[in-house]
Order: C-alpha cells, then structure tokens, then sequence
C-alpha cells in the first residue's frame, strides 16, 4: 500500500476560487469588498510552529498522513507554507449579530487552504482559524489564542463522535507568538499563547453570504452562489433551470437545520452565538467560540457573557433562533423565486421536523415507542419544569436512568432506594422540595416504561445508545486548555480519546463523568466564556 501524502504533499482542488467570483488583490487590509464572493489571500507566517493534537480518524478519511511535530507539513497547518495547488482565500459574508444587522463581516481570521477529495469521493474544504489577517479582520488581528483554538479542536470532534451534524478539526498547532485578549472585554487585555486549528468541512458557506449579497443588490452573485451550493453540495435537486430547485432546496436546508438543533437539545449543547453568519447552509454545527454544555438543567442559561443581557442565545432558546434565522436566509433567497410565499411552507416544515426529530430522540432517551398520546405528551413537558427544580445534571441524569428504570423494571422492590440513588447523584442541590417534582415524575415514567413489550435488557440497550456517559463538560475543556498552557499534552490527549467513544462505559475514566465540581461553579472558561478568542 503506498504511503499517504502529509497535508503539504496533497493534491489540492479549489473549485470556490475557480467557480466564484474573487478579489484577486492580495491586500490584507480590512476593507469593504463589494462585488465579490471571496478575496485571495496569503497566511501570515508565525514564529515556530508545533503540532499538539491531530484527529487520527479524520485524517484517514482525508487520506493524510500524520506529520511529525514540526517541518514541512505542520509549516502548512500553520500558514508558513503554501504549496502550489492550494489558492486559500476568505469568504465574503454578512450576518445578523444578536439580532441585529452587521452589514459586512466575513472569515477576519479564516482562511480556507482548498478542498482534498477525501475516501467518500467528495472534496472536503480545510481551513484555517487564526492565520492572520484578512479584508474581513476589521479591527482584528486575524489571529486565535491557545484557550479558544483547544476548545474547538476538542468540541468539534466531540460533537462527531456524538453523533451531531457539525463540521470537524483536523489539527491544532501553537504558534510560537503570543496573542494579546481582552478575555471578557473588561479592560484587563493579556498575552496569551497564540495556536491554530485546521477545520475540515465539505463548505463554510453560510446564511450570511446570501444575505450580504442580496443586501448589497448583487443580485447575479447571489444566484451563482445558490447555483454552485445546489450543484456541488445538493445535487439530487437537480439543475437549477426553475425556481422549484431553489424552493426545495430551502426546505433541505430547514430540514438539516432542524435536525441539527435537536441534536444540540438532545445532548444539552448550547452554541452561544447563533448569528446568522454561525449558521452553516450544510445544517453543519459551524463557529465553536462561547459555547457550553449544559450541566444543572436551565432553559435560560447561556454561556456567553455578551449575551447575559437578553439570553437571546439560551439553551431553551435555540429552537426559535433557528427559525429566526432561517427566516432571514428566506428574505435574502426570496430574489430567487417569483413569489416570497413559495419559501413560507419550508418555515413550517423546520417547526415540523425540529418537533418529529426531538420527539424521536426524547423516546430513544427514555426508553420508550411512539404511542404519541396526550398522557406522553405531559410527560415529556412535566420532565422539563422538574428537571430544572432540581439541578438535575443532564447528562448524568439521562446516563444514570438508562442503568436505573430497567433495573427497576427487573425488581420492583428496589424501586425507592434506586431513585434515592439517581437523585443523589444527578442532582446539584439535595433540598427535598426542590427535588419533589422529579421525586413525583420517576413513578409516572416507571408506569409507562411498563407498558413497553421489550425486555429490561433491550430497553437498557437502547438508553445506553441513545444517553452518551460523556460530554465536553465546561471544566473538562478548562482543564485541558491550562495543563496545555503549561506545556502537559497528556490532558488533552486523553480527554479526546475518552470522547471518541461516549456511549461506553470506559469505567478507568469514570472521573471525567463526574459532575461539575463546585470550583467550576463560576469560574471563567467553566461557568462564562464571550466572544473573545
């Protein structure tokens, strides 16, 4: 078998570069850039780069070869070399920022190397995230620190293996420079050590680069965009020759959406910043900054700072933003099709499919068949209100019923003392009144978990596939990201080998399932995070 080729000996294809429209100037001076999709440009070398962690089974896919720590490749990973088939370039986007208009953004610290036509057949796009400034910087520096770039390494292979849509990190490389961060924008900026990471997706297209350009008017631009999107990403809609295409192509896209923010409710992920320019046209998980997962169970936390204000961005919130959001994609997509209206049906189908799809998880976390009643119904709401009086730990929570109902199920009589044991241990706070409406729901739940056909083991084995052990808890990430700044890689590496298999029981790392510990409670980086990297 031949040897796999390192990243700086693959064979790039660049079909945005050669299929868009681009800004060829190579001026890396923030600017408005009308009329264009993209703008070539070079990396900024850094000092010294140093390979830290690298994405094994990723890597295979793509068909590369693991780099030695530093050289040529790793030169690649961090911007010091490009080889002659890649023409990296940053996206042109806009965006609505909590809410509101922005008007240009664009990848300020993103540059894409190309695409390498990975082991499925399909051509998949490698980025860049911290290798200096582009036309879309604004007042930034282009770069990202060691904090943010471990986060999004760790998360965005986490969420894989968890089986939610999003986009993957192939490596992440420290740089040798050190970042000055304004961590929480309150006046106390520090250096800090700089780092990058290569994302991997099949695009970074976005919502936003549609609508900048129909904000702008670039009305030919943004048909040739939605055309490339179709043909390269949604080819089984055919050719767009008519409008239809582009109606169904937006009920795909509300469709993935969909899918993709059950998927975060399922497992208590919260992004924390769900603009519209964070929002992949692929329904891909895009943008890991202030995310968090959520531990006590509250519909109104959020972990990012810059949103305290209106928790516009909360857990419980997530559903509707996407609707929010897609909505603005439809004002921009409307210049597609003769009449606005024809994208309203797609509108109702996210709600449909966000609400099939979270039921559907819901049952697999529970153990349970679709009867799909009203006694289910109250069920599933009555959980919501008693999880979040009690603190519960969600995770922990759903990981430690899926052991507990079927052994109840098995022997009846060890059903007070199981649930005693459940709450003590998914539980933030022991104060009786604050656990009596989940005390009060466990009993009804046991009485409809007995009215399922399959045997305890089997309903064990579906709650065990469906309730991962272990997730990216905040204090886990914070830990890895100090003991990595002190020079000690061997956090890092274990906690992403843990991750790659959350459904199991991995008992020699029970630690890493444990609940938030009260240190964590409100430290920065466990507890609140903001938009700074």
């Amino acid at each position: 078998m031949p040897t796999l080729p390192t990243i700086d000996q693959a064979a790039f294809q660049n079909s945005f570069v050669e299929e868009m429209r681009g800004d060829d100037s190579l001026h890396n001076v923030p600017r408005q850039v009308p009329g264009y999709h993209y703008s070539r440009v070079r990396p900024t070398p850094v000092a010294a780069p140093r390979l830290l962690a690298w994405a094994d089974e990723l890597a295979d896919f793509l068909g590369l070869r693991k780099p030695a720590e530093r050289g040529p490749a790793v030169e690649a990973l961090a911007g010091n070399r490009v080889t002659d088939t890649m023409k990296p370039f940053a996206a042109r986007y806009g965006g609505h920022q909590f809410g509101s208009w922005a008007g240009q953004l664009g990848d300020g610290r993103a540059i894409s190397l190309g695409e390498i036509v990975a082991s499925d057949g399909r051509p998949w796009e490698i980025q860049l995230k911290g290798a200096g400034p582009t036309p879309y910087s604004r007042r930034a520096d282009g770069r990202a620190v060691l904090r943010s770039s471990v986060r999004e390494f760790l998360c965005s292979e986490a969420m894989h293996y968890l089986g939610v849509p999003t986009t993957r990190a192939l490596s992440l490389v420290s740089t040798g420079d050190a970042v000055v961060r304004d961590m929480f924008y309150n006046g106390n900026p520090q250096a800090e050590p700089g780092a990058i990471v290569a994302r991997v997706a099949p695009t970074f297209v976005r919502f936003g680069n549609f609508q900048l350009l129909a904000a702008s008017g670039e009305l030919d631009n943004l048909r040739a965009l939605a055309d490339y999107v179709i043909r390269r990403y949604y080819p089984e809609l055919g050719a767009p020759t008519e409008p239809t295409v582009y109606v169904r192509w937006f009920e795909e896209i509300c469709r993935r959406t969909a899918v993709m923010i059950a998927h975060w409710m399922s497992v208590g992920f919260v992004h924390g910043v769900m603009n519209t320019d964070n929002m992949s046209i692929l329904g891909l998980t895009i943008d890991y900054g202030p995310y968090g997962w959520l531990e006590p169970y509250d519909p109104d936390w959020t972990p990012n700072t810059t949103d305290f204000g209106t928790r516009r961005y909360a857990y419980g919130q997530q559903p509707n933003v996407g609707l929010w959001n897609l909505w603005q994609l439809a004002r921009a997509l409307a210049h597609l099709v003769p009449n606005p209206e024809l994208l309203r049906p797609a509108l109702d189908l996210y709600s449909a499919t966000f609400a099939a799809t979270r039921h559907e998880m819901l049952l697999g976390k529970l153990g349970l068949t679709d009867q799909a009643d009203a006694a289910d119904q109250a069920l599933f709401e009555d959980l919501n209100e008693a999880l979040a009086a009690a603190e519960a730990d969600l995770t922990l929570f759903f990981r430690r019923l899926s052991h507990a109902a079927p052994a109840v199920l098995a022997t009846p009589e060890a059903e007070a003392a199981t649930w005693q044991e459940l709450l003590a241990a998914a539980c933030y706070t022991d104060q009786p009144e604050a656990q009596q409406k989940l005390r009060q729901w466990l009993p009804r739940y046991l009485r409809r978990l007995r009215q399922e056909t399959a045997a305890p083991a089997a309903i064990r084995a579906q709650m065990l596939a469906a309730n991962p052990k272990y997730v990216l808890r905040n204090y886990l990430a914070q830990q890895a990201i100090e003991a990595a700044e002190a020079g000690d890689l061997s956090v890092l590496n274990r906690l992403m080998q843990v991750l790659k298999t959350p459904f199991a029981e991995q008992p020699e790392h029970d630690e890493l399932a444990a609940k938030r510990p009260e240190w964590a409670r409100e430290k920065p980086g466990c507890a609140t995070l903001s938009c700074s990297s």
